[in-house]
């Protein structure tokens, strides 16, 4: 459709649209005046934590765990408030009234306030932004004690040689505590940017994502295919699958992930994008889960062994920190007959699978959202900290 729309602005001589190039909202301001400065004062019994959070267009696992640690700080007694950036928020249309019904909608509910925008803004005890188009408009807001940066993955890493790489390498630079999703990134924060940080676990949804009388299918593989996420490196699980298809032609291939289905060299199910009790049924049925992470592992290989399901990752230094030596994830070489080769052994050997299916259960089981909200709270108490030492 847009090629035809080219083809005729090009013979009726019409100019073309201007291209929209983005800016971070507050980033030319800070980089330019500097940040707002924090201001003294004693924190109250309860914390009040407010959350800048990025543009969202559908479910996001970023956003998702965003909202489970808020649920998990509020009940611990921690009021918490979400600002929603909207750069592109509203991409959508609609009032902001709509949007905020959007994010509960789309992600749960919380107590505390959801706000479009920053209208209303009267300060709190630690700002935390989100993502790194968040960190320049956390910078500038007043009134706050502390800040922090909820780090989930190495962003920079999500773009090529670009402005938005050196923009998102520059947000860990800008003295906001990291509270960071794995050990692999609070190594290279330390590391690459010598931010020192607070660890949290990602937690588990063991209501939903749990056990099941199900008979397994020990020949089909779920894949998680996000083609719109490059660091799921759906091209390697595809090329992978492909060698796989021709070693073991009766295996059934599942993609899940993706609204758009994708073109394969080999049959399989499209599932598109799935909630979370269809997951889990999804994930209690299975013979094996093929999820790949090039930067900070996803949360899904976690959901996938609370469910009992064997599954397979790309053995890289990140996946090896957040996992362990003795993981449970088969961890193979980034390369499609290494992956072919692990997804093999886990369909040919029914011990194999009940063996890392038993060890998931129990690698899982201690991971949970109130662990989370109790790490992300050390991890607020540990900015206001740095904040009063600086």
């Amino acid at each position: 459709m847009m090629g035809a729309m080219s083809r005729l602005r090009t013979l009726l001589r019409l100019p073309s649209p201007p291209l929209d190039v983005r800016i971070p909202s507050g980033l030319l301001e800070v980089q330019r005046d500097g940040p707002a400065p924090l201001v003294p004062g004693p924190v109250g019994d309860s914390l009040d934590v407010a959350f800048v959070v990025p543009s969202f267009r559908q479910v996001s696992g970023g956003h998702t765990t965003i909202s489970q640690a808020v649920r998990a700080l509020e009940a611990r007694g921690v009021r918490c408030s979400i600002w929603l950036l909207d750069d592109d928020a509203r991409s959508g249309g609609g009032s902001d009234e709509a949007l905020v019904e959007r994010f509960r909608r789309t992600f749960g509910a919380i107590r505390g306030a959801v706000h479009a925008g920053f209208a209303g803004w009267t300060g709190a005890d630690v700002l935390v932004a989100t993502a790194w188009q968040t960190v320049p408009q956390a910078l500038l807001l007043p009134g706050v004690k502390a800040r922090a940066y909820f780090v989930q993955d190495h962003e920079a890493e999500f773009y090529a040689t670009s402005a938005e790489r050196e923009w998102a390498a520059w947000t860990y630079r800008q003295g906001l505590h990291p509270i960071v999703a794995s050990p692999w990134l609070a190594d290279l924060l330390r590391r690459d940017y010598g931010a020192e940080s607070t660890t949290f676990d990602i937690g588990v949804d063991h209501a939903t994502y749990r056990p099941q009388q199900a008979e397994r299918d020990g020949d089909l593989v779920l894949f998680y295919a996000r083609a719109s996420t490059p660091r799921r490196g759906v091209p390697l699980g595809l090329a992978a699958l492909e060698e796989l298809h021709r070693r073991r032609p009766r295996t059934r291939i599942a993609l899940f992930g993706e609204a758009q289905r994708i073109r394969t060299p080999f049959p399989h199910e499209h599932l598109g994008v799935l909630g979370r009790e269809e997951l889990a049924d999804r994930y209690a049925r299975a013979g094996a889960g093929l999820v790949l992470s090039l930067t900070n592992p996803s949360l899904i290989p976690h959901e996938m062994l609370a469910c009992g399901l064997p599954c397979a990752d790309l053995a890289s230094t990140s996946s090896v920190a957040a996992f362990g030596p003795d993981t449970p994830v088969l961890l193979a070489p980034p390369t499609p007959p290494g992956l072919a080769d692990g997804l093999a052994r886990l369909l040919d050997d029914p011990d194999e699978r009940a063996r890392r299916s038993r060890a998931g259960l129990a690698t899982v089981a201690p991971l949970t959202w109130e662990r989370t909200g109790e790490q992300v709270e050390s991890g607020l108490r540990r900015a206001l900290e740095v904040a009063g030492t600086a």
